[in-house]
């Protein structure tokens, strides 16, 4: 076996059998990176669907047709490789963004802005609300961690090497990203802490899960998807914070230029998790 090999694999211990891995060693580099996609998620997500006017209908439509691309791109790989798992993470945190709002809004003058009646083609949202859709959301999460449960299957990501497993975790990715973003919507124009403050209170609560992680009565595996949930409505609060207008407290740099920005810092990382992959970079 030779060093590449050594870095791309590892071995399940319960199997004593070496592997192959398909997804990523969870490091405070994967976190980094992390939010960084679910925020450009967010502001790309904006972009397509309200600065460009496509919708959110629409826009939804048209990002699950890319998650499902990436999602063929990354299932089909042998190996883990970060531009193909970050850039899964990256769809289905920008359709998680458009369908919760789909889910979520309408055409009421609180979510149109400059007396406009519609945004984009087709419905113009579902206008469920924050509680009823995180409501349907969280449901459908927990089914799909039962299904997942019932199969005898790992939850923790690196031992993650059957199709079926890899298929019940994206499953889960695209709907706790939704979530997340109905969460972070929530706390941004409903809860009165602003997307400052929003952004704050979830940086609270994965300071405390932190906390948690030495504790031996609290499963990490636990900690790990509670974390993966709230880093989306970090990412949703701090897109928010950076392109909406100063008047509703945020710094109005635009989606557009947030984004760009964002997908350098994107791109560099995953270059970097690239390198260190190869085995091209020291530990």
């Amino acid at each position: 076996m030779d060093k590449t090999e050594a870095v791309a694999g590892h071995k399940i211990a319960d199997r004593g059998t070496f592997v192959m891995k398909k997804l990523p060693e969870v490091t405070l580099a994967f976190w980094i990176m992390k939010i960084a996609a679910t925020t450009l998620g967010e502001t790309a997500g904006d972009l397509f669907a309200q600065t460009l006017e496509l919708g959110y209908f629409l826009t939804t439509i048209l990002l699950f047709v890319v998650f499902v691309v990436t999602l063929v791109v990354q299932l089909r790989s042998r190996r883990y490789n970060p531009f193909f798992y970050w850039t899964v993470i990256l769809s289905t945190s920008m359709a998680g963004t458009t369908l919760s709002d789909f889910m979520n809004r309408d055409a009421g003058p609180e979510y149109l802005s400059g007396g406009a009646t519609s945004l984009g083609w087709g419905p113009q949202g579902l206008g469920l609300g924050y509680p009823a859709g995180a409501a349907i959301l969280v449901s459908l999460l927990v089914v799909i961690f039962t299904v997942w449960r019932f199969t005898g299957m790992t939850f923790v990501i690196r031992d993650i090497v059957t199709f079926r497993a890899e298929a019940l975790f994206w499953s889960a990715i695209l709907v706790s990203n939704t979530l997340g973003t109905s969460m972070g919507d929530f706390l941004s124009d409903s809860s009165g802490l602003g997307y400052a403050g929003g952004a704050l209170l979830v940086t609270g609560l994965l300071a405390v899960l932190v906390a948690l992680m030495p504790v031996p009565a609290v499963p990490n595996v636990v900690l790990f998807w509670i974390a993966f949930v709230l880093t989306r409505p970090l990412g949703a609060t701090a897109g928010d914070f950076l392109t909406k207008p100063t008047a509703k407290g945020g710094l109005d740099l635009g989606t557009a230029g947030s984004s760009a920005v964002l997908f350098a810092v994107l791109v560099a990382l995953m270059g970097y998790a690239h390198l260190r992959e190869r085995g091209m970079l020291g530990t």
